[in-house]
């Protein structure tokens, strides 16, 4: 069973000069006149795009989402993402893992899993100015190497995080108790989900390990997205697979057996059911 490609932070760009957990690039010094494209691959660090305008497309788990002005792009590791950049694009690339955020405090982690509920933001000019205004400051950092030069760049990251929560929460959303912790508690359970779905696809499951009722989970979910926890189950399934048709060359069985289904027969009807192709005529369409 081959699994999709994984780039890791130190064996992607080449970083300029940062402890190996952080890398930042203005977009006119990486392209240096040229294209970019990269195929489908699954990262294992965290992938922040700003586009300030140009052309080019980015694909992450399987939405597209085409250029426009004063945008962002943000992709968590374990998502998979398929990439275009044009010569023309201005802005900035951010990649940083997990262990670049150890040292935060528990705040600044919970806006990190809030902002990475969304893949796409839209920013206003003064929004996107200030965005603009911290990655260069973080850029004049690693350049200048003053002293606790690491500590400021972790300080400006925490105030990028906090311009993108911005962009989807009102004042009332973020003071709201009660939206937080189904907030909180939605993303755990897709966290059990993305950990335990090959082995465990029945809601019950997952209720208990949050020691909640099957009926309170998916009023939590429903309230949240509008859709049952058993339909959240289903779509992840779902993704998994088309990340692994057309991210790799493993057949059909061994996708199936890869997510948990010993009846290939089984997945096929339960992939066409949902999709409206089966495995091999999806992967045929879109690779």
């Amino acid at each position: 069973m081959k699994l999709i490609p994984v780039r890791n932070i130190h064996s992607s760009i080449k970083e300029p000069d940062t402890s190996g957990e952080f890398i930042i690039w203005d977009l006119c010094e990486l392209l240096s006149g040229r294209d970019m494209v990269q195929d489908l691959h699954r990262h294992g660090f965290y992938f922040l795009l700003i586009i300030e305008n140009g052309t080019g497309e980015h694909t992450i788990d399987f939405i597209s989402y085409p250029f426009v002005a004063r945008s962002i792009y943000l992709m968590r590791p374990g998502q998979v993402h398929k990439l275009t950049l044009n010569s023309n694009c201005k802005g900035y690339l951010l990649q940083f893992t997990d262990e670049f955020c150890l040292s935060y405090d528990i705040t600044t982690k919970q806006t990190l899993k809030k902002i990475c509920q969304r893949s796409y933001y839209q920013t206003e000019p003064e929004a996107f100015e200030r965005i603009s205004s911290l990655m260069t400051a973080i850029l004049r950092e690693i350049s200048e190497k003053k002293y606790r030069y690491e500590y400021a760049i972790q300080i400006n990251v925490q105030l990028l995080f906090v311009e993108l929560l911005r962009q989807v929460h009102s004042l009332t959303d973020v003071t709201d108790g009660r939206k937080s912790y189904q907030s909180e508690r939605l993303e755990e359970f897709k966290a059990l989900i993305a950990d335990h779905v090959s082995d465990h696809k029945q809601i019950f499951w997952y209720a208990e390990r949050m020691n909640l009722t099957t009926y309170q989970l998916n009023t939590l979910s429903k309230r949240a997205l509008g859709k049952s926890g058993s339909e959240l189950i289903t779509e992840y399934i779902l993704l998994e697979a088309k990340r692994y048709l057309l991210g790799t060359t493993n057949q059909v069985s061994q996708i199936s057996l890869h997510l948990g289904y010993e009846d290939i027969s089984y997945f096929i009807r339960f992939f066409k059911k949902h999709t409206g192709y089966s495995p091999e005529a999806f992967r045929n369409n879109f690779k």
